[in-house]
């Protein structure tokens, strides 16, 4: 829903000319060697719900998969999403229908599902921070099916393994940068769980998003987690 997007007659502006939308689907589907997806809103506001036309006629082009956000372009992500909004969708096509749009919780996710009768549910910016967290959801929802809450000493693992593939994926410079704001996030889930106090969630901002040496960033990860094991392992 981004202007630098939408102003390109791109992202949610294709909402506003479904015909042009589906010219780009069919184009995608015809060159793709996989199946492809196709995630959108509602609508472009209020006024023009047409989620369910663009998904009957994006079935018929050949998308494999419908993921929709409960809200239009101009919500962006104000209010709640509306999750009974989606099940217009779920009644228009027969392949697989997921909800999304401020799941952030097992709770969250049940009810997702239940309002909106699809298939599944995408965990969008409730994984900021946390990329194991949609795993832990499909656990709880289906035990077996994801992971358990790692522990700290997992989550470390799992943020370094992150930043490292970050690097590799963007090159040193470029995957530093892009690093900066998943490490952001990581603090301000941390804080949340009040294993960091404001001063200290600050402190190790300063470490974590200023530095240019992606080797002392990898080590501040450490150094970061270390901490908290150790006061865990002393309240223990």
């Amino acid at each position: 829903p981004v202007k630098k997007i939408v102003n390109g007659d791109a992202g949610s502006a294709l909402m506003r000319d479904l015909d042009h939308a589906v010219t780009l689907i069919e184009a995608t589907v015809q060159a793709a060697r996989v199946p492809v997806t196709l995630k959108m809103r509602l609508g472009w506001d209020a006024n023009s719900i047409n989620a369910p036309e663009l998904a009957r006629r994006a079935e018929n082009a050949g998308i494999q998969m419908i993921t929709v956000h409960g809200r239009t372009r101009c919500q962006f992500y104000g209010g709640r999403a509306d999750w009974r909004a989606i099940r217009a969708v779920k009644e228009v096509i027969s392949i697989p229908l997921i909800a999304n749009g401020d799941g952030t919780s097992v709770a969250d996710a049940r009810a997702m599902l239940a309002q909106s009768q699809a298939d599944g549910v995408m965990i969008g910016r409730g994984a900021y921070g946390r990329p194991w967290w949609p795993g832990v959801i499909a656990n709880q929802l289906e035990p077996g099916s994801g992971i358990e809450e790692p522990s700290l000493h997992k989550e470390m693992e799992i943020i370094a393994q992150h930043h490292q593939h970050m690097l590799e994926v963007y090159g040193a410079e470029l995957g530093n940068k892009t690093a900066r704001k998943h490490l952001g996030w990581t603090i301000t889930r941390l804080q949340e769980r009040k294993h960091l106090s404001p001063e200290s969630a600050a402190l190790w901002r300063q470490r974590l998003l200023t530095s240019r040496d992606n080797a002392h960033v990898a080590h501040a990860i450490i150094q970061l987690y270390g901490s908290l094991e150790a006061r865990e392992a002393e309240a223990a």
